[in-house]
């Protein structure tokens, strides 16, 4: 049996992110960034950044992205660098909890079931 998102051709992915394997150093993004669109999709615009916007209209962490996408989280934080370099896009980092500055166990469990859908 397949797994959704793992069966995409490597030429697929390869076309998405225009030959870039990795995401720019430095980047903000990991699985709990949580990502929020600052703008509509625009007519002509590459369909997964649209997806993204469309899914980012409230603060959404990257596994959760990805998981929607059914795409690989490292194809997902290349898609998200372009639409954060051209601000289409912002990153937050979840607060941490005031008790030894642990994650909030609900961003955790989110993370957990995003993953789970990859």
């Amino acid at each position: 049996m397949s797994r959704p998102g793992r069966d995409d051709a490597p030429d697929r992915l390869y076309t998405l992110t225009q030959g870039r394997t990795r995401s720019a150093p430095g980047t903000p993004f990991d699985l709990l960034t949580l990502v929020v669109a600052e703008c509509d999709p625009v007519p002509g615009m590459q369909s997964e950044h649209a997806a993204i916007l469309r899914l980012t209209g409230r603060p959404t962490a990257v596994a959760e992205v990805a998981a929607e996408l059914r795409l690989p989280v490292t194809i997902t934080k290349i898609l998200l660098c372009d639409l954060l370099a051209e601000g289409r896009v912002s990153a937050r980092h979840p607060r941490r909890a005031e008790l030894g500055g642990r994650p909030d166990p609900h961003a955790l469990e989110q993370v957990l079931v995003g993953l789970r859908n990859l």
